[in-house]
């Protein structure tokens, strides 16, 4: 695909991520409660929440060979990992904690500069809250 066909600007924003799961109305409650995002699509094979500037989608195991080839069981182990900087992992942490989160690793200072946290969805999908620490303050 040529530059001239493609405007560059196009593909340099993320508006959406599809994520699939196994029980789309517990998944949606657990990012409406744990998230405070919004519902803006639902219906019976999926549910779309909105975060500031994306879209996730949550599409049921079941409909998601309508999108891709082979969905992955969950036991296959975690791909990738979605990531939110905060400015207090800690009291994010605190937070997640009081809403029945479990944390799976974290808050720790990672020698890259930033103190982070991680937690899975519902449905598997890794979660990390991580926070940008002083220069003085990385390990």
């Amino acid at each position: 695909m040529s530059e001239a066909t493609v405007a560059p600007q196009s593909l340099k924003s993320i508006s959406a991520i599809s994520l699939f799961v196994e029980d789309v109305p517990a998944t949606k409650a657990f990012y409406e409660d744990v998230f405070g995002v919004e519902t803006v699509f639902e219906d019976e094979t999926s549910a779309c929440v909105k975060f500031d500037g994306l879209f996730v989608n949550l599409v049921s195991v079941s409909s998601a060979g309508d999108l891709v080839d082979v969905v992955a069981s969950r036991l296959a182990g975690s791909r990738f990992q979605l990531s939110i900087w905060v400015d207090d992992v800690d009291a994010v942490c605190s937070a997640l904690e009081a809403r029945g989160v479990t944390l799976l690793s974290g808050p720790v200072d990672r020698e890259w500069g930033m103190r982070t946290a991680t937690f899975t969805d519902p449905a598997g999908h890794s979660w990390e809250v991580a926070q940008e620490l002083p220069p003085s303050s990385a390990a």
